[in-house]
């Protein structure tokens, strides 16, 4: 049994488990319970009812978050010629085409995103055993198989996330910094909530968020009516 530190066990007494806050409630929660030491970054997880075994169930997207991430993404872009100068412009930190390719299946890992043009996508697939387990293939549905791949850059550094629902119905997802402060969280919050909302697969029947939950890095998770808007 993990022994939680006296942090923690402090922070935890300030939720009350029997209740659900409203999302600017909760991370401003968040906020208090997170690390005093350095500027926690803010998550949220949601329990979904729905059964990802099953591809018309699966729960996959991007958004942009209004006020982003609070660290930017490194972006990597597997193009060649005009693309992959496009893409250097643009801000991608990594670009290349075969030989970047071999580097990543040797073991290269100094990236957070992915973005591919489509031509390239039959080399790139061969990846799938290095970037699948990071949630890094380029995929189109993202948005990160493209030939715009100035837009695709732009996005991801300005902001845009990918979220995609685990092998247990759980969705988790970054909202931001504890700097921040309570209205900007809440605020990406709802644009969170409102995709997943959104992109809700007609095969799902009954409730389809069944819990949701705030928390800062290594603090305590606080319970929210995501039916509640957020409104600092």
């Amino acid at each position: 049994m993990t022994t939680r530190s006296k942090a923690y066990r402090d922070a935890a007494q300030l939720v009350d488990r029997s209740q659900l806050y409203t999302p600017a409630e909760a991370v401003s929660l968040a906020i208090k319970t997170g690390s005093k030491n350095t500027d926690s970054t803010i998550d949220v997880v949601f329990k979904l009812g729905v059964d990802p075994r099953h591809a018309d169930q699966m729960v996959r997207s991007t958004v942009i978050l209004p006020h982003g991430t609070g660290k930017t993404a490194r972006v990597l872009v597997f193009a060649n010629g005009e693309k992959a100068d496009a893409a250097r412009e643009a801000g991608a930190d990594i670009v290349g085409g075969d030989e970047l390719i071999a580097e990543v299946a040797d073991g290269r890992q100094d990236f957070d995103v992915v973005v591919a043009t489509p031509d390239l996508m039959g080399k790139v697939g061969r990846l799938g055993k290095v970037l699948g387990p990071r949630g890094l293939m380029p995929n189109p549905k993202t948005g990160t198989v493209t030939m715009d791949v100035v837009k695709a850059v732009t996005e991801i550094k300005g902001g845009k996330i990918e979220f995609r629902v685990d092998k247990h119905a759980n969705l988790h997802t970054i909202l931001g910094k504890a700097s921040f402060g309570e209205q900007k969280l809440a605020e990406n919050f709802q644009a969170v909530l409102d995709e997943i909302m959104r992109v809700k697969p007609s095969a799902s029947k009954g409730r389809y968020i069944i819990k949701t939950a705030i928390s800062a890095t290594q603090g305590p998770g606080i319970p929210v009516d995501s039916s509640a808007k957020a409104e600092a």
